[in-house]
């Protein structure tokens, strides 16, 4: 995984996306209001890198896409999703951040370009998790605006001049061209190639995500012909948690009760020991009951089910496997995640395969297998991309690229998820005890703040969308 020295920004992956600690930690008595932006910069990348990872990934999205299984107390398995209210409310805090950054004395066309990608990244985050939101007006409370109009998720993503992908596009031409330089950057160590990278592989992955609504194809080949996408893991958008406090994996420090929740899926055992896949070892851990007899084995267990249903069937935990050590036995030993290598090139074979884009997918496809073994210090088998059930031979094709990518999404927030509801694969089950009628979920219910203190905006947005219910569709998946 990718190392880069936090040592003069210690402030990073645990702070609550406001800037008031900052202001604490940078105090000027001549000046107590400066804040440079090389600062708030470190922040907006180090806790939304945290929360996406984290709070997001690893505590929500991860029942969601069925690579965790509870065993007691989290309802989101049985797909009681609630309006996930904290995240938004960190989003657009975030957003104010970054228009801090930008509108700061010390800012430059370096910074404001780098504030755009970070800030399409989080837009699309919320258009993707809740459909219409706050988008154009969306900071407008700094300036007296309250009441901001929610924005459709069409325009969200397509508009000419605002939309995620001009901004994205603009953001990468302004990187190319500028002679100023950022400081602050906890990612990228201040390459700005880095950056142009970055964000012409978030607008392939956003591409992707409106293809089903949008032809793309121009738009694709292009970004594949200028060849400025992430190269390897080396380009990776991660930021390392450290084996030192403050900034290590917060379930490192977490109670045994939370620890104990995260356990292996039979979806994901089963697609594993089908691959018969060495990564197993290092995201999860072999049944404690089968290590005990020495013939270290792994096993799931479904999704979806009540503890009162767990303890009926008789299910004896021990023979569950929990999550692999780099999870939780190492404070450093996994990545505060944005977007990896593996994942964009799981995108270019998928476009191949389904024709909007020129090219080879059987290359694109081994590249990002390649890449994720890598990525976890796995060495790849030398038969590996001749298995049945893993060789890009006509059976099945579309299936095995995205069920691949979904592996490489492990807790990198709730990406897998949004593949899911785009493709449908990997086909997911709703467990026995679930809370939705047997259906699948596809957003999050608006905050109850929402309700009360943006009213109108709220009930049209809602109705747009054909109400406020976890089951109501976006314009890209329609």
């Amino acid at each position: 995984m990718k190392k880069i020295f936090l040592a003069l920004f210690t402030i990073g992956l645990f702070t609550t996306g406001c800037t008031d600690k900052f202001d604490e930690i940078n105090e000027n008595p001549n000046a107590p209001e400066d804040v440079r932006p090389q600062f708030l910069l470190a922040n907006v990348i180090s806790v939304a890198a945290d929360k996406n990872t984290f709070d997001q990934g690893f505590r929500l999205a991860n029942y969601l896409e069925h690579f965790a299984a509870s065993v007691e107390f989290e309802r989101i398995d049985r797909y009681e999703m609630g309006s996930n209210s904290t995240y938004w409310n960190t989003l657009y805090h975030l957003q104010t951040d970054i228009r801090s950054i930008k509108e700061n004395e010390n800012s430059n066309e370096a910074y404001v370009a780098v504030c755009d990608i970070m800030s399409s990244f989080m837009y699309s985050q919320l258009t993707d998790m809740w459909g219409n939101v706050p988008y154009s007006e969306a900071i407008g409370a700094i300036d007296g605006n309250i009441t901001p109009k929610y924005d459709t998720q069409q325009f969200i993503y397509t508009d000419p001049d605002l939309g995620i992908l001009a901004v994205l596009q603009n953001a990468a031409m302004t990187l190319n061209e500028t002679s100023a330089t950022i400081d602050g950057d906890v990612m990228f160590g201040n390459d700005l190639d880095q950056w142009i990278r970055f964000a012409n592989s978030l607008r392939v992955r956003y591409l992707l995500r409106i293809s089903g609504r949008v032809d793309v194809s121009g738009q694709l080949q292009t970004l594949v012909s200028e060849d400025r996408l992430m190269r390897g893991n080396m380009d990776n958008a991660v930021v390392p948690y450290l084996s030192s406090a403050p900034n290590q994996w917060p379930m490192f420090n977490s109670s045994l009760g939370l620890y104990q929740e995260h356990r292996m899926t039979t979806t994901v055992d089963s697609i594993l020991s089908a691959w018969e896949d060495p990564r197993v070892d290092v995201l999860y851990k072999p049944t404690s009951n089968s290590v005990l007899e020495g013939n270290p084995v792994f096993n799931g267990i479904l999704n979806g089910q009540s503890r009162e249903t767990i303890a009926a069937s008789g299910i004896d935990l021990s023979d569950v496997s929990l999550f692999g050590a780099i999870f939780r036995d190492v404070p450093g030993g996994v990545d505060g995640q944005f977007m990896q290598y593996a994942e964009l090139q799981f995108a270019l074979a998928e476009a191949c395969e389904r024709g909007i884009l020129g090219g080879d997918a059987l290359t694109y496809y081994q590249n990002g297998i390649s890449a994720s073994f890598e990525y976890y210090n796995t060495s790849l088998p030398g038969d590996y991309f001749t298995r049945e059930n893993v060789a890009l031979d006509g059976t099945n094709n579309l299936t095995k690229i995205m069920t691949q990518k979904w592996l490489s999404l492990i807790s990198n927030g709730h990406e897998a998820w949004f593949n899911i509801r785009r493709t449908g694969i990997p086909a997911l089950v709703a467990g026995p005890d679930n809370l939705n009628n047997g259906m699948y979920p596809v957003r999050y219910l608006y905050p109850e703040g929402e309700q009360a203190t943006n009213a109108a905006n709220y009930a049209e947005a809602a109705g747009a969308m054909g109400g406020d219910d976890i089951n109501s569709k976006g314009w890209w998946e329609q």
